[in-house]
């Protein structure tokens, strides 16, 4: 299994940017893919998911309004839109595999309990 993160850099305050996940080697339509966020000294913090098989998404309410999630099943690639950046964003974002039925606890639960894979972190910097 491989999810392979990209798209992270320095932006403005108030910019955007997308990340992508690209997933292969697992039966997407069984899971949900993720993106969790981590500042140094901090926990992981999931930032949304989408159900693979349909495209449902779940979207924490600290980035409520201004993130989206979307797929392209002909790339089994996620992708993290984030607009109106600010510098609390700034972040590695890791996306992540866990069980399609487990998408919308991924505030409530420890990514310890949900993620069965992880990509590698993409650096997010918001800065003037």
């Amino acid at each position: 299994v491989q999810l392979q993160a990209s798209g992270g850099g320095l932006v403005q305050p108030g910019g955007s940017l997308r990340l992508s996940c690209a997933a292969s080697g697992l039966a997407l339509d069984n899971y949900a893919i993720a993106w969790y966020r981590q500042v140094p000294g901090k926990e992981r913090e999931g930032v949304a998911s989408i159900r693979y098989s349909d495209g449902v998404t779940y979207i924490a309410n600290s980035v409520k309004g201004r993130f989206t999630m979307s797929r392209d099943n002909t790339k089994d690639t996620v992708y993290l839109q984030m607009n109106s950046l600010k510098p609390e964003d700034t972040a590695v974002y890791y996306c992540a595999t866990l069980w399609a039925q487990s998408m919308s606890t991924i505030n409530l639960y420890s990514p310890d309990e949900l993620v069965d894979y992880w990509g590698q972190g993409t650096q997010v910097t918001v800065s003037s």
